[in-house]
């Protein structure tokens, strides 16, 4: 992966930070960042690693680009352009940690919604109001949404548009923790830390399974755990903590 136009790409032995840096536009998504996305995501299908997402000059994403989007057709949302590059950030291996700073409107919060973990600033602008541009949140606001805070609240923020600030999105559960503007990325690096200290193998098992519809459990437990009891790396790690407490 290389820094291009729309991202900028670090790369780190155990994470990938990736910064939507198109400051003309406030970061909005078009369609040449969502081609440059669906390249991390296979660099990190191959190599798994955990993603760090966030927005260059103190903007997340503000949405999709408007000018594009004006011009899209039936066909072109039957394509499913957005949700499908934001369903691949989902389901990546390993987990994904969205740091959000200013906008993430429209597209900008699908693309939060997909994260496993957000955190935030108190300066956050957070929500949907697509249907005061004419259209629908299709990019995976009107199923992710209530997952994360709720089918009421979810409801009254599609519907009316309404924007959450970055304390209502902390006590609405959207995001996990709230941080200056200068300590954002470094809080997201302290998650991606602390999950980088844990077994990949496991880690991989534990979000695919938080994943798995509700019908295949327990069984997905039960597979996962059957495959790293079986795990030379879970053998190691118990003993040096049965080793720790002698």
């Amino acid at each position: 992966m290389s820094d291009d136009r729309s991202l900028r790409v670090e790369e780190r032995a155990d994470r990938v930070v990736v910064t939507l840096d198109r400051p003309d536009r406030r970061n909005a998504i078009d369609q040449a960042m969502v081609n440059e996305l669906h390249a991390v995501c296979a660099a990190l299908e191959s190599e798994p690693r955990i993603l760090l997402l966030t927005g260059a000059g103190g903007v997340f994403a503000s949405g999709a680009d408007i000018a594009e989007l004006r011009e899209r057709t039936a066909a072109d949302a039957r394509r499913g352009i957005n949700d499908t590059i934001f369903d691949r950030i989902a389901a990546l291996p390993m987990p994904v940690i969205a740091a959000l700073d200013g906008y993430a409107l429209g597209g900008g919060a699908e693309l939060a919604y997909a994260a496993d973990l957000r955190i935030g600033t108190p300066r956050l602008r957070i929500g949907n109001p697509e249907t005061g541009l004419g259209i629908i949140a299709a990019a995976g606001a009107l199923w992710r949404l209530p997952q994360l805070v709720g089918l009421p609240l979810a409801t009254e923020l599609v519907l009316t548009g309404r924007i959450l600030d970055g304390a209502e999105a902390l006590a609405a559960g959207l995001v996990s923790s709230l941080h200056e503007p200068d300590d954002l990325l470094a809080a997201a690096h302290t998650l991606a830390d602390r999950i980088a200290a844990n077994d990949p193998l496991a880690t991989r098992l534990t979000k695919r399974v938080l994943r798995a519809p509700l019908a295949e459990h327990p069984d997905a437990e039960r597979e996962a755990q059957a495959e790293l009891f079986e795990s030379p790396e879970k053998r190691r790690r118990m003993t040096e903590f049965l080793e720790r407490r002698k």
